[in-house]
C-alpha cells in the first residue's frame, strides 16, 4: 500500500507521529455503516490483518476476494477496516510504489532546525510545494541532532532536486535556518505495516 506517480499520487501530509511510513503517502479512508453488520470473530480479524499486511489482491473486487478468503462477507471486511481506521490501528491505507524502479533515484530528505513556535507555519509552507511528497515533525535529539522538521523530495536528477531545495529555501526566507540534505543511496525495504508477530495469525 503506498505511491504511484511523483506528484499526482504523492499526496502531501504534515505528520506529527513518531513512526512515519515514508512509502504510504496516498491515503484512503474506508467508510461504511456498521450498525447492522455482524462483527468478525477474533480469528477472522487476525486473518484479515495478515491479508492486509500483504496488500490488496489485484482483482476488480479486492474486498470481496478477501472476504471469501477469511470466510466472511465483503460488508464485514469493510466494516472492520473502517473500525480499525477510526480506532487508529490502521493509520494509512494506500499504495506502496517502488519509486526507484520508476526512475526516481535522486531522493533527498531535507532536515531543518526550525524554531518551535514556527514549525507548524514552515511545515505548511513546505507542504504546499509540489515537489515535496512528505513533511513531518520529529523531536530533536540533542546535542547531536538539532533537526525537528523533515521533508522528502523524490526526483530523477540530483542537480534538479538541489535546485528545488534552494528555491524553496529562498521562497520561504529560510536561508538562515540550519539544515542538511540527506540523499538516499539504497532502498533496503519497502512494505506496508505489520500488525503482529510472525505466527500470530495461526496461533
Amino acid at each position: 500500500m503506498s505511491q504511484l506517480s511523483h506528484k499526482s499520487q504523492l499526496s502531501k501530509k504534515i505528520q506529527y507521529q513518531e513512526e512515519p511510513n515514508l512509502m504510504a503517502n496516498t491515503l484512503h479512508k474506508v467508510t461504511v455503516k456498521t450498525s447492522d453488520i455482524a462483527p468478525l470473530s477474533f480469528k477472522q480479524q487476525q486473518a484479515l490483518r495478515a491479508v492486509l499486511e500483504c496488500g490488496l489482491p489485484h482483482v476488480a473486487q479486492p474486498y470481496l476476494a478477501i472476504a471469501k478468503q477469511i470466510a466472511a462477507t465483503q460488508a464485514q471486511v469493510l466494516a472492520q477496516i473502517s473500525h480499525w481506521q477510526e480506532d487508529g490501528l490502521v493509520k494509512r491505507f494506500g499504495l506502496v510504489v517502488k519509486h526507484r524502479k520508476l526512475g526516481f533515484k535522486a531522493n533527498a530528505m531535507v532536515v531543518w532546525n526550525i524554531a518551535d513556535d514556527k514549525v507548524t507555519e514552515v511545515a505548511e509552507q513546505l507542504s504546499s510545494c509540489a515537489e515535496v511528497s512528505l513533511c513531518y515533525r520529529r523531536p530533536r535529539r540533542l546535542p547531536d541532532w538539532p533537526y525537528n522538521l523533515f521533508c522528502m523530495i523524490h526526483g530523477t536528477d540530483r542537480a534538479v532536486v538541489i535546485a528545488q531545495i534552494a528555491a524553496m529555501t529562498k521562497k520561504f526566507s529560510l536561508e538562515d535556518v540550519q539544515k542538511d540534505i540527506l540523499f538516499s543511496f539504497k532502498a533496503y525495504k519497502q512494505q506496508g505495516a505489520r500488525y503482529g508477530k510472525k505466527g500470530d495469525v495461526n496461533g
